[in-house]
């Protein structure tokens, strides 16, 4: 009689946004099995009702980590406490699935590598668009489009209500450009698979509502090796334009690659964490023409049916945690990638608070 692996257990560390979607897949998956669930407010009791009771709870991680003894770890906690909570969890020999950024600074990061490595456990990171069909599919063409490739993207959000609060609660540790930036910045390396040569940015502080030093709008350029030019803006708060918050553009010799979210960009939703994940459709434009300067192929439009919402991309994203874990994946450039973006994203950060160009 053959018996099923047995599940592996899980500790659910942060409530908010992620951690509830994560939290919510592993109750779904016959592969995971909650042991416990830790937050410091009254997220975790919320989070335990919704998923019908009868979980764990603990105020303090540390304690959870002793009394749950957990095969693996989710973290989606704010990213100060990323590092010391993911090099606990190796400590304690589980695996961990973290949110990005992997840490609040690069050496933080490495710091949480290196901890990987020595348990000699997984670490997987948030990158939720790797997860996603239609973003595989953007930088699958945009590497057909011969070099250098231009790359513009953007994702201003005109949060207010809770998402104001959360987008605060980030800013008391990065910038909108370092924490969502790396998703993006992670998204230039895989179409250019180029080395980043230098960055610049610019950034403003448009609100007193947040830390002194910090700034909630930024503008990051990078130059790639192979002579391959990206940028990417994002800017948080209830003042932000709802006008052009979503472009996402791939350039090339050979034409260009967008994703055009037709409904996600009406008007209103770009504070909505379900419209930042649709792409609903890719526009393929060919650059090839005649003598006359006529275009000699119309446009693509490639509309993928399979559209994952917010919490089916968490759901691939756990996933391939545990295939991660039960199939032993090297995950050395996985890694590698989560330090790299966070890198580069830390050197824009820096470009815009000396106002120099950061060579790396």
């Amino acid at each position: 009689m053959s018996t099923s692996p047995k599940p592996v257990r899980v500790l659910v560390v942060g409530c908010g946004n992620m951690g509830a979607s994560h939290a919510t897949a592993y109750h779904n998956f016959e592969g995971f099995e909650i042991c416990g669930i830790v937050s410091t407010g009254k997220s975790k009791e919320v989070l335990n009702e919704k998923l019908g009771g009868g979980y764990a709870l603990y105020s303090d991680y540390a304690e959870a980590l002793q009394a749950t003894q957990p095969d693996a770890v989710c973290i989606s906690t704010y990213p100060d406490t990323h590092e010391a909570f993911a090099v606990m969890a190796f400590e304690h020999g589980c695996h961990v699935f973290i949110e990005k950024p992997v840490a609040d600074t690069v050496e933080g990061a490495k710091r949480v590598v290196e901890a990987a490595v020595k348990a000699n456990k997984k670490l997987v990171v948030g990158y939720i668009l790797r997860h996603h069909p239609s973003w595989e599919k953007f930088v699958e063409l945009a590497q057909t489009l011969g070099k250098p490739l231009v790359m513009r993207m953007n994702l201003n959000q005109q949060s207010h209500g809770y998402m104001w609060d959360v987008h605060r609660n980030l800013m008391k540790s990065l910038s909108p450009i370092v924490d969502c930036g790396v998703h993006y910045i992670d998204v230039m390396c895989q179409m250019t698979r180029s080395k980043p040569v230098w960055v610049s940015a610019i950034g403003a502080r448009l609100t007193e509502d947040i830390p002194a030093g910090n700034y909630n709008y930024g503008q990051l350029q990078i130059r790639f090796e192979d002579g391959s030019v990206g940028w990417y803006e994002a800017g948080w708060g209830p003042m932000m334009s709802e006008t052009a918050f979503f472009v996402k553009d791939v350039v090339g010799p050979k034409g260009c690659v967008s994703i055009v979210a037709k409904d996600a960009g009406g008007a209103g939703k770009s504070d909505n964490v379900d419209a930042h994940t649709k792409t609903e459709s890719l526009r393929y434009h060919h650059a090839d023409i005649d003598e006359n300067n006529a275009f000699t192929k119309p446009d693509e439009w490639i509309n993928l049916t399979d559209e994952p919402d917010h919490q089916e991309l968490c759901n691939r994203e756990q996933a391939y945690f545990l295939k991660a874990i039960v199939e032993d994946v090297d995950l050395t450039d996985h890694m590698a990638d989560a330090v790299n973006s966070l890198q580069i994203a830390f050197a824009c950060d820096e470009s815009v608070r000396t106002g120099e160009v950061v060579r790396l």
